[in-house]
């Protein structure tokens, strides 16, 4: 995917690891795989690598998180701190009042709420960082957290958590991770169902329940339109200044999935150690020849606008044909938050025409 974004703090941070984000965060996601609600509720039952949740009158909590870390509390957590993609994510299947801050892109300029914000009532969370690199550990302990709750595109990295800090961060409250890279889509989706049910989240509830529905049928229009345009080339990218990036398949979360569904996404072969993207200079912007690019539409990347100067940009086929799609690459891990991308996949390339 292309973690692109915060990019250039990305890369020096994680440069390795992920586009965008020293990784560049662009790079980061990966996706896979779906499991009934049911099933998920009933592997909250149990320790089993998901968790089990306290019930409202207390009660142990404990949770086992993919990096195999379980974490052991006296009483389900009361005051939940997460990177804003997790929690917005969280919020998504049920879980509410116990978010009590964020941090990661949650406001733009203007005030309003980032993209990658999703659903979340921002207005009521303390923010204690909003871009990469910003995390006030002052904050974070003025909100008493219980839990903190991640995201990770890297194994065993946290996102946005900074490196140099993350000791003192660690000590104040343990943490969960979320394994978000290098896997279907389905399966982080999958974990953050089961941690919001440990968390008490209702899984059964009527919007969750419809919310699953539409992305099973979301998921069957992607294949469905895949089928039927069978040998259109897509490429998932991402625009910086100087350097376009071109996303892997093998690594991108939601990439790995649609490419599983039929997708006929272009696979770079020039890809950095961590596997998630090629790094290409605008002049060698055409090296793979798509008839769609879905273009990293994260408020941290260049989009369409912002490309006009650069001549390579305007002479691909795709941007010619008019076949250029927004990418988000850091999707909210729920099915609210997936369902409209599978559609809107969907539609493109249906509507979609080959250039060559």
């Amino acid at each position: 995917m292309s973690f692109i974004g915060s990019r250039h703090r990305w890369r020096s941070a994680v440069r390795s690891a992920v586009p965008g984000t020293g990784l560049t965060r662009r790079g980061l996601l990966g996706a896979g795989g779906a499991v009934a609600v049911g099933a998920l509720i009933s592997a909250c039952g149990g320790d089993g690598g998901t968790g089990t949740g306290a019930g409202s009158g207390g009660g142990a909590w404990t949770f086992t998180d993919d990096r195999g870390t379980k974490v052991d509390l006296k009483a389900r957590p009361r005051r939940v701190v997460g990177y804003v993609g997790a929690a917005a994510a969280l919020y998504d299947f049920g879980v509410d009042k116990q978010l009590v801050g964020v941090y990661g892109p949650t406001r733009l300029k203007d005030g309003r709420p980032d993209p990658q914000a999703g659903d979340l009532p921002v207005d009521r969370l303390e923010v204690i960082g909003n871009a990469y690199g910003e995390f006030n550990i002052e904050k974070y302990a003025a909100l008493r957290p219980d839990l903190l709750v991640d995201n990770m595109f890297l194994q065993d990295q946290l996102f946005y958590v900074p490196a140099e800090s993350k000791d003192k961060i660690f000590a104040l409250a343990p943490s969960v991770g979320i394994a978000t890279g290098a896997v279907p889509l389905p399966k982080p989706i999958e974990r953050t169902a089961a941690l919001a049910a440990a968390l008490g989240a209702d899984l059964k509830s009527a919007k969750v329940a419809a919310a699953k529905a539409r992305f099973d049928k979301a998921v069957e229009t992607v294949r469905a339109a895949a089928r039927a345009n069978a040998g259109l080339k897509v490429l998932a990218a991402s625009a910086s200044p100087d350097l376009f990036y071109a996303s892997s398949p093998a690594k991108n979360t939601d990439l790995i999935y649609f490419k599983q569904l039929g997708v006929d996404l272009i696979v770079p072969d020039r890809v950095g150690k961590d596997g998630y993207f090629e790094e290409l200079s605008w002049e060698n912007a055409a090296k793979y020849k798509a008839d769609v690019i879905m273009l990293d539409s994260r408020t941290q990347a260049l989009q369409p606008k912002d490309l006009g100067s650069k001549p390579s940009w305007k002479e691909l086929p795709a941007v010619k044909a008019g076949q250029v799609i927004p990418w988000q690459p850091e999707p909210r891990f729920s099915y609210a938050g997936c369902a409209p991308i599978l559609e809107a996949l969907a539609a493109s390339i249906t509507s979609a025409k080959k250039t060559g």
